[in-house]
């Protein structure tokens, strides 16, 4: 029993004394606890290893072991951060916390274990992000109350940072939500909604870190649907709203006309066929159509669903009965309350036989170029020009439905209904022209006719012109005073070739000719003044100034005397009174005694007694 015990403690003391030498060189060593920023360099210090062995000795030996030892790296003593540019400590990756071992041997039998804890220290690395679920489209109904909280955004950092949400104000439809807590991210509805206005709104909300120097954020932007409501009413077609961006229609006049051959006819409405439509687009609830008055004992119907108004029967007599007015009412379905009314005019007309003309194509205005505001279009001889179509349907040819318009519209000029063209004139140049269209309809039948107005602008002073003649055939578009310059040159050619024939009519009545060649004419003489007449038989000459020239009349032969002397002097009187009195002209002649001469002297009486008549 006693060597029992002896054996054993002697085996306690040879394995105390074994760790006693073992451990000498291991001795020291504690847990490891360090801390590293992430993000933080290769090589980064962690932590001094405390063993008093040298671990370059050959009999003590470190290693590294466990979960993230890959993490460190030793360098003797000491224990460094291991990463790479691939290779990043992220505390968002990694976790908080690096956990590993440090063994040390010694001759290759492990003498002690020591636990290694490294934190890693948070930095602000990363943004807000939003969760994907919470900015989604959004739809809500335009009947929503205000001040409801119609949505939640969230986002979340991974540096744990705190964060608050902004409505970005620039946004297109910002004004519609508000968000009251900050950090709770709810979306209050601020104003109604309207479907029929907006149907689809859009902001932009931003989540900013509150706790951080950084204040790292981001954006997303948040669209939302409005869904229709049924909180309008219907309304005829088309539709005229009230006022501009207001979704209330002004319901239309309905216009139709007939004559008294029409019967179970299905009308045809101006502006339009009486249409409907349900003011919740969105909804588009079925409507019903109906006449309120004016029906005339049935002589108008309508279809319910379509809105189609027949005549059911002919009108006796237009003068009792020349028009009928009806109210027609639509109205939803499924909601008797919400409905409009419309008026509806049925006019009964004589027959239209004969369309509206005009009696040209073209009319001709002219207007002067002015200072004055506006100015009235004139045409030929300074009248008023009136455009004007005629009608034979009537008796005096004037249709009062006929309206007068340009087309296209012209922002120079315009019409009035009864024809009348007015003119911009400050706003018109001189020697311009414009072609316009007037369109004359006929509002009960609808018929049309237009005309082409040609309007020149003429200068300040410029006459009017008289008529077409002396503006186009005559003178065409040619200045005024050079168009009488022509004039006046064409009436001085004309009299000038006028003269010439006189003349050579004159020379052709004095100068008879003598059978036997005993009369010779010879050329004028410019430098001769004067003019001879010789008588046979030593008579005396006279000598007489002319105008153009001298013409002598010779005897080539001489006679025999005549026996009267007093013949001579007649015939010498009846010559000179002749040319001058006749003419105007001065003249030489030669007479001799013979019947010739006395023949001559007998035609020559003619304009003597013409020249006493016209002196009595």
């Amino acid at each position: 029993m006693l060597t029992c015990c002896r054996l054993l403690l002697w085996q306690v003391f040879l394995k105390l004394s074994f760790h006693v030498v073992t451990a000498s060189m291991c001795r020291g060593g504690k847990d490891i606890l360090a801390s590293v920023r992430e993000n933080s360099p290769t090589g980064q210090f962690i932590a001094n290893i405390s063993v008093s062995g040298d671990p370059r000795a050959n009999a003590v030996r470190l290693c590294l072991s466990g979960v993230n030892a890959d993490w460190f790296y030793l360098d003797g003593r000491t224990i460094r951060l291991n990463t790479s540019l691939s290779r990043v400590l992220d505390r968002e990756v990694q976790g908080s916390v690096l956990v590993a071992e440090l063994t040390c041997y010694e001759d290759d039998v492990m003498q002690s274990q020591f636990r290694i804890l490294v934190k890693i220290g948070n930095e602000n690395d990363n943004r807000p992000n939003f969760l994907q679920g919470t900015i989604r489209p959004f739809t809500i109904n335009e009947l929503t109350a205000v001040d409801s909280v119609i949505f939640t955004v969230r986002a979340v950092d991974a540096d744990g940072d705190m964060i608050r949400y902004i409505i970005d104000k620039s946004s297109p439809d910002a004004r519609f939500f508000r968000i009251d807590l900050p950090n709770s991210g709810n979306v209050v509805l601020d104003k109604p909604l309207d479907y029929e206005t907006r149907s689809h709104l859009q902001l932009v909300i931003w989540a900013q870190e509150s706790n951080t120097v950084d204040e790292f954020n981001t954006s997303a932007l948040v669209t939302v649907n409005v869904e229709d409501g049924d909180d309008q009413y219907p309304h005829f077609l088309p539709c005229t709203p009230v006022a501009p961006g207001v979704p209330v229609c002004i319901s239309p006049a309905y216009s139709a006309n007939i004559t008294h051959k029409h019967e179970d006819v299905i009308l045809d409405f101006s502006p339009g066929p009486i249409s409907a439509e349900d003011g919740d687009r969105g909804i588009n609830t079925s409507l019903m159509f109906s006449i309120v008055s004016g029906d005339d004992r049935g002589r108008f119907v309508i279809n319910n669903l379509t809105g189609e108004l027949r005549l059911t029967r002919a009108v006796d007599d237009r003068k009792l009965t020349p028009d009928f007015a009806l109210r027609v009412m639509v109205c939803q379905v499924d909601d008797r309350l919400k409905c409009s009314v419309a008026s509806v005019t049925v006019r009964v007309l004589y027959e239209n036989t004969f369309p509206p003309v005009f009696n040209r194509t073209t009319f001709k205005g002219f207007i002067i170029q002015s200072s004055s505001p506006v100015s009235i279009v004139c045409t030929y001889g300074n009248q008023v020009l009136q455009v004007q179509a005629s009608d034979h349907d009537f008796a005096d040819g004037l249709n009062p439905n006929i309206h007068y318009s340009l087309r296209p519209p012209s922002g120079l000029y315009q019409v009035t209904q009864r024809g009348i063209v007015i003119a911009r004139t400050e706003r018109l140049l001189a020697s311009d022209r414009h072609v316009l269209q007037v369109v004359a309809r006929d509002e009960e039948s609808g018929e049309e006719v237009s005309a082409s107005v040609d309007i020149e602008v003429l200068q300040r002073g410029q006459a009017v012109p008289r008529g077409v003649f002396h503006e186009q055939q005559m003178f065409g578009d040619v200045d005024s005073r050079l168009a009488g310059g022509i004039a006046v040159m064409i009436l001085l050619m004309f009299l000038s070739a006028l003269l010439i024939l006189l003349l050579r009519t004159m020379k052709s009545q004095r100068s008879p000719t003598d059978p036997e060649g005993h009369i010779a004419l010879e050329q004028p003489d410019e430098t001769v003044s004067s003019l001879d007449i010789s008588l046979s038989q030593g008579e005396s000459s006279s000598r007489s100034e002319g105008l153009h020239g001298v013409y002598t009349r010779r005897l080539s032969a001489l006679h025999p005397p005549s026996s009267s002397s007093s013949v001579k002097h007649e015939a010498a009187g009846c010559l000179r009174s002749c040319d001058i009195t006749a003419f105007g002209l001065s003249t030489g002649v030669q007479v001799d005694q013979s019947e010739e001469t006395l023949h001559e002297q007998n035609d020559c009486q003619q304009p003597i007694r013409d020249q006493k008549q016209i002196n009595d």
